[in-house]
């Protein structure tokens, strides 16, 4: 999805104001429920799902037996003209969580990528881009997720 079009600029040079404060927190809240919807706390146990999706306010963990992606918020981006940053980790294992027990072979990184919101862009068009310019909306971002994870579990074809 290469764009040729004119594309803002990641940002202006002045600090962002409240309204696109705001508005970049609702995108990142709802990419993490899209990908891992936040649950009540159940008193039964459920059988384990193929792919788990764990939630914190702030990033998620989708888990498959050996393969993971996570997708972080860091809203103190180290220039204050910006935004912040998502980061999107594939992984090759078991991710460790905070108060899980931790798996002997750590979990190792497959490939990350760092995602910036395009502030003049968040009236729900393409609102993230990537280092290397592709632009995503949150629909298309959370399918990337997804196709990343997929990647890692499938079965590559026999040659």
């Amino acid at each position: 999805m290469d764009q040729s079009i004119d594309v803002p600029e990641l940002h202006r040079g002045t600090l962002p104001s409240s309204k696109e404060k705001n508005a970049v927190h609702r995108e990142v809240t709802r990419l993490l429920d899209e990908l891992a919807p936040e649950r009540a706390p159940m008193r039964i146990e459920r059988a384990p799902a193929a792919i788990q999706q764990h939630r914190m306010p702030d990033r998620c963990i989708l888990q498959a037996p050996d393969a993971a992606v996570t997708v972080s918020w860091y809203a103190d981006a180290a220039d204050d003209t910006r935004l912040g940053e998502l980061q999107i980790v594939q992984w090759r294992g078991v991710v460790a969580r905070r108060g899980v027990a931790q798996r002997a072979a750590p979990a190792t990184i497959v490939r990350q990528q760092v995602i910036h919101p395009i502030e003049q862009a968040l009236d729900g068009g393409r609102c993230w881009r990537d280092d290397e310019g592709k632009l995503y909306d949150t629909a298309a971002l959370t399918a990337h997720c997804l196709e990343l994870l997929n990647s890692q579990i499938e079965p590559t074809p026999a040659e």
